[in-house]
């Protein structure tokens, strides 16, 4: 894991700036606090913070061979199996990104077809001057571009190119009002202006300041659902879930995982168990508000099955409102789902012994877990219903302008869903896979975990696991108005003791509670601040903040104050000044 930054001129433009660079690594220091390294040839430049993780005496960056050189952020898990397969090749290190540069060299842009990993790569070929910027299928990894005076720039989060001064800090007003209603933003588009992600598994070519071509791989195989028996099913996944968690667990440092309540991360601490010899580290969070769903009990009851070694932490009220506008500033890209909050502690934690965790992300969206799925396999004459067909302050009176065309990213994705054969359910998977899961899940997992610079994997996310999964029958996934069917069938056999048909329990943090008790002292300091101000009438804000009395009040009060730390941090350009009162009374 680390944070790559770069710079792509066109002949007429000025030389690379040295400014500029210097601010790249300063800005992505948190990604990469292990060391630093660039490359500038002519109008490119490129430069790398690096987190040692694999290869840690020669992994250093840029990686180099014939004419080309890499930077990269993020782990190619089959490095060894690709490493075998180019004979002939004399390596200069045993980085797992040093394969992907040979593969660039031998296939150009077709290179990244057979990488297993999360990745964000930049390979600049001198003779040719052009680079190419690749993001894997499932968007794990971040990375954007920017169109500048000059050319092009590129980066692992948005902050760097802002804080380079490459791109203003202006907001893109329906970027804004579709981040309003679903908590996060889908698409090419950020919420900033002139700044835009790579698509997952787009592949860009780059030359003299300008995109030349641009190539995709998808992250779902093709098809509609297939016939399978239940038995043949279990057997295929126990193969592709133990593969992907062994490749995944690669790493010349320590690791562990997050274990939650739920069904996925107990089932990838079942395999890791199977897999190691000694305990495994797993870490969990919990609260202290009275009534809040709390999973460290069972948790611990999953842990102590499996011999792992358990450590928890209790999120606090008082822990959060020191901390929210540094976890907030770390979401540069926001995504307002509050998961933020115990992700970014959990990471703060797991960073004292460990630098790499495994995490359950993915398997929701791969074997349909959630209850929004059931609605949408129905036709609507039957009672179903599109996902996400109602803003989240569609019944909320606080904004100037009610948000217009705000649902139209997932429209587009809901078209580009149904095609191959696909049924209603695998449509609505693979909606949440191209826009939700990278938006929102994944993002909020980088951000948070790389503020700590620990780095995070996600084994449910690999293509294996995805061709044993995607294309199950209908029934497999939810049967009896259950979702994770044969996932819960599988657990149910090698881990009883996890209650996977338990109900789900759903994952909450009791936010609403506590903005709820500070309600008061909120209201005046978020109505005053200038973004808020700017989409919502302030007297309307106050009032909501100071009578909370239903749970999409709360969560609507909660977008705002997030809305109002983020806006002061990358919009106007101001660094936390203390917990949340102190920072936002200091606008």
């Amino acid at each position: 894991m680390c944070g790559i930054a770069g710079l792509i001129l066109a002949p007429s433009a000025p030389p690379p700036d040295a400014a500029t660079l210097d601010s790249f690594v300063r800005s992505l220091a948190h990604r990469g606090p292990d060391g630093s390294g660039h490359s500038v040839v002519g109008r490119v430049a490129m430069m790398h913070n690096r987190l040692s993780i694999i290869d840690l005496v020669t992994g250093d960056q840029p990686l180099y061979a014939g004419a080309a050189a890499l930077v990269a952020n993020g782990e190619i898990y089959n490095y060894r199996e690709l490493r075998a397969g180019l004979a002939g090749v004399s390596f200069s290190s045993n980085s797992d990104c040093e394969p992907p540069l040979h593969l660039w060299l031998r296939d150009r842009s077709a290179y990244a077809e057979t990488l297993r990993g999360m990745y964000a790569i930049a390979i600049h070929e001198r003779l040719g001057r052009t680079v190419t910027l690749t993001r894997d299928p499932f968007g794990i990894k971040p990375l954007y571009i920017a169109e500048i005076k000059g050319g092009l720039a590129f980066a692992s989060e948005p902050r760097a190119l802002l804080e380079a001064g490459l791109v203003e800090r202006r907001i893109r007003p329906q970027t804004r009002d579709e981040l309003l209603q679903l908590q996060f933003t889908t698409g090419a588009e950020t919420i900033f202006q002139g700044i835009n992600r790579l698509l997952p598994g787009e592949t860009l070519t780059c030359a003299d300041g300008k995109i030349l071509d641009r190539r995709h791989r998808a992250a779902l195989p093709d098809g509609g659902p297939e016939e399978i028996t239940e038995d043949a099913a279990l057997a295929r996944l126990d193969s592709a879930l133990e593969e992907s968690v062994d490749l995944h667990q690669r790493s010349d440092v320590p690791y562990g995982m997050f274990l939650s309540g739920g069904i996925d991360s107990a089932t990838l601490l079942t395999l890791m168990a199977r897999l190691n010899s000694q305990p495994v580290l797993a870490f969990t969070a919990g609260f202290d508000a009275p009534g809040a769903a709390d999973e460290r009990a069972h948790a611990a009851t999953v842990a102590k099955a499996l011999g792992a070694r358990h450590e928890t932490i209790e999120v606090t009220e008082a822990m959060v409102w020191r901390h929210l506008p540094e976890i907030v500033a770390c979401m540069d890209d926001p995504a307002m789902d509050y998961a933020i909050i115990p992700t970014w502690f959990l990471a703060r934690r797991a960073r004292q012994d460990v630098k790499v965790v495994l995490s359950g992300e993915g398997g929701d969206e791969l074997f349909g877990g959630y209850g929004r799925y059931a609605k949408a396999m129905k036709p609507w004459w039957l009672g179903g219903q599109a996902m996400r067909a109602r803003g989240n302050f569609d019944r909320v009176d606080v904004l100037r302008v009610q948000p217009a065309g705000w649902r139209d990213g997932i429209a587009a994705s809901e078209i580009g869903a149904a095609d191959g054969g696909r049924s209603r359910l695998q449509a609505a998977q693979a909606v949440d896979i191209a826009d939700w899961l990278p938006n929102d899940l994944l993002l909020k997992m980088d951000r948070c975990l790389m503020a700590h610079a620990v780095e995070g994997r996600t084994p449910f996310l690999d293509p294996g696991v995805a061709a044993a999964s995607f294309r199950l029958p209908d029934r497999l996934k939810i049967h009896g108005g259950m979702g994770k069917w044969l996932l819960r069938k599988w657990l149910e056999k090698h881990l009883p003791v996890a209650r996977p048909f338990a109900p789900k329990q759903g994952f909450t943090v009791p936010v609403g509670e506590w903005i709820k008790g500070q309600g008061a002292r909120l209201a005046p300091l978020v109505a005053a601040n200038e973004g808020v101000r700017e989409i919502a009438h302030p007297e309307k804000v106050e009032r909501l903040f100071r009578d909370i009395h239903r749970k999409r009040h709360g969560f609507t009060a909660w977008e705002l104050l997030f809305y109002a730390l983020w806006h002061r941090t990358h919009i106007q350009g101001l660094a936390p000044a203390g917990d949340v009162f102190e920072t936002l009374a200091a606008n």
